[in-house]
């Protein structure tokens, strides 16, 4: 294990959730609590600060949204694990689990308004995975893949290929949320995790994958493909 027991209690839900609800189940605290606001505010005839509650209440129902999804081409494929804008594509050498080898990267930054709800890549079992504490700069810059608090999982296919997925957090993001432990056999496309308000995801993928995508380019979280493994 690369992170210690504490962190990965403090950093990880281990249990599958969102499966069906079409509201994040860790939005209902938000959710609940500007609606109590803005029963509040409109039992004291406070208009101007009902209306600002409703609308974070509103907002809280839309960030937390959890749409169905549907997997695209096949077992070789790897799909996007978040809704967003791919900022980066290229080589690099990934010292973690790749003992510095080159690998493709590819970096999707989601914004406030995007679905936050993660998904799974590639079908595999949870080989490894760690949660390190770090620092809140802006999702969209380079540091933020090396500084910012984040959570990975490193997934080994049925034909041996390991696909590692990192989730960053970002400039106004407080919580990383990741389902799976080792050991855990995930599915392509299922739900793993999300990340609260604004943020990056990480994917690394074998130097010789067929790259699908291009900078600039969005992205639709388990419906995207964003290469093909050899």
């Amino acid at each position: 294990m690369t992170a210690s027991a504490k962190s990965i209690q403090e950093g990880f839900t281990c249990s599958m959730k969102n499966r069906n609800q079409p509201i994040a189940v860790e939005g209902y605290p938000f959710i609940g609590f500007f609606a109590f606001l803005t029963l509040l505010f409109a039992g004291l005839d406070w208009g101007f600060l009902t209306f600002v509650g409703l609308g974070l209440t509103l907002f809280s129902l839309y960030f937390f949204r959890n749409p169905e999804r549907y997997p695209q081409g096949d077992d070789k494929s790897v799909v996007a694990p978040a809704d967003g804008r791919v900022i980066f594509v290229g080589p690099v050498a990934e010292d973690r689990y790749a003992g510095g080898l080159e690998m493709t990267k590819i970096s999707i930054f989601m914004n406030v308004f995007n679905v936050h709800v993660n998904r799974v890549p590639i079908s595999g079992r949870v080989v490894d995975l760690f949660y390190n504490r770090g620092r809140f700069f802006n999702a969209a810059l380079d540091k933020a893949s090396l500084e910012n608090e984040q959570a990975g999982l490193l997934v080994e296919t049925t034909g041996g290929a390991k696909i590692l997925f990192v989730q960053i957090a970002g400039l106004i993001a407080r919580r990383i949320v990741s389902y799976p432990e080792v050991g855990d056999e995930l599915e392509r496309g299922q739900r793993y995790g999300l990340i609260r308000f604004g943020s990056l995801v990480d994917i690394y993928l074998p130097v010789d994958a067929e790259i699908n995508v291009r900078l600039g380019e969005c992205t639709v979280a388990g419906e995207t493909i964003l290469g093909t493994l050899q």
